[in-house]
């Protein structure tokens, strides 16, 4: 009986042997093959259809891009994507400090992080509702204010401009910022700071010789990571404007499913400069999250 167990055991040692072998490639596999299903090659046919035309290969969609609606949609995506981005590292920054502080309460940092799980998820239609509401001409702080005597809408400021988005991206972008940055600062070594505490530097020097430059590749990262977030953004800046701003997101819906022009390749063209100025984020984001790690080993 014993002899008879030896073979079945080594075949059992075989399979297992093959199942620990090969199993990790089959889920490899499968990884690629979702990223070329959902990912290259939706790619790939937005670019073959942006240099298609009725009588085949041609540039002359992709050069519409420099017309000036478009380019003005480019640059307005820039610039809110930049400013967004901007607000998010400078306040989520300041509150992932503060919330990091030894000092402050374990149940604030606990309160304040899952807040900012949902609130960095909380977007499109019902944030552009809670705005409208909340800053809208006839909003609720906005009538209180006026009665204050401060007219928001007189001094200039409106919620339906770049400003106004800005400050709508900014109750995403912030929470974001906090979840993106918490681990950067909670690896910052209390040896560090000791150090130069015994060294005679005061907190300042600290963090503009010591905290600031290790944290930025990091705080580079997560700009980069809220300008992609923030660039692609659709729904929220076309339930706030109605498409009124020139945004990339809004002309490729206009493009696509507008009254006056409808032109498949044209928004096949807008993605692919969409997908362009996304791979350039992506490239430097990749690059100084690899940078980053280097101050974590």
């Amino acid at each position: 009986m014993a002899a008879g167990q030896a073979p079945a055991a080594t075949a059992r040692a075989a399979r297992s042997l093959f199942v620990a072998r090969f199993a990790p490639w089959l889920f490899v596999a499968a990884f690629f093959a979702f990223v070329f299903a959902f990912l290259i090659a939706p790619t790939l046919t937005l670019v073959v259809q942006a240099l298609s035309g009725d009588h085949g290969p041609t540039l002359s969609y992709m050069l519409q891009l420099g017309e000036f609606r478009y380019r003005t949609a480019f640059v307005n995506s820039i610039i809110l994507s930049t400013a967004s981005a901007a607000v998010g590292v400078a306040f989520g920054g300041l509150l992932a400090y503060a919330v990091l502080l030894p000092g402050a309460p374990r149940f604030l940092r606990s309160a304040i992080t899952s807040f900012s799980a949902v609130a960095a998820n909380f977007a499109g239609v019902p944030l552009a509702f809670a705005f409208i509401s909340t800053l809208g001409t006839l909003g609720l702080l906005t009538v209180q204010l006026k009665r204050l005597g401060i007219d928001l809408y007189g001094l200039g400021f409106s919620l339906y401009s770049i400003s106004g988005l800005t400050l709508t991206y900014a109750y995403f972008q912030i929470p974001l910022m906090l979840i993106v940055l918490t681990p950067a600062l909670q690896a910052l070594r209390r040896e560090w700071r000791e150090a130069a505490e015994n060294l005679g530097a005061t907190p300042g020097q600290y963090w503009r010789r010591v905290g600031l430059p290790v944290l930025w590749p990091s705080l580079l990262a997560a700009f980069v990571l809220l300008f992609g977030n923030a660039f692609s953004a659709f729904a929220t800046p076309f339930a706030l404007t109605s498409g009124n701003i020139e945004l990339v997101p809004t002309e490729i819906s206009n493009v696509l499913s507008g009254n006056v022009m409808l032109s498949q390749q044209l928004g096949a063209a807008l993605s692919v400069g969409m997908i362009l100025v996304m791979v350039g984020v992506l490239v430097i984001y990749f690059l100084a999250a690899r940078r980053a790690a280097r101050w974590r080993r």
